[in-house]
C-alpha cells in the first residue's frame, strides 16, 4: 500500500513540473507564432536553389 502512495506522490511532483514547465512556456511567448510551422514546408528555400545553381554550373562549365 505504501508503493501506492511513492508512486501517487510521484506522479503529482512531475505532472506539477509539466504544468510549471507549459506555464514558463507560455509567460515567454513560445506559443506565439501559430501559423508560420504549419505553413513552413510550403516556402522556398533559397538557399537549396542556389547550391543547385552552384552544382549544375560545376558540371557544366
Amino acid at each position: 500500500m505504501s508503493v501506492i502512495f511513492i508512486l501517487v506522490s510521484a506522479s503529482l511532483v512531475l505532472a506539477i513540473g509539466f504544468l510549471i514547465a507549459f506555464i514558463w512556456s507560455v509567460k515567454t511567448n513560445q506559443y506565439e507564432d501559430d501559423y508560420t510551422p504549419s505553413v513552413r514546408m510550403l516556402f522556398d528555400n533559397e538557399t537549396k536553389q542556389s547550391t543547385e545553381i552552384n552544382n549544375n554550373e560545376s558540371i557544366n562549365p
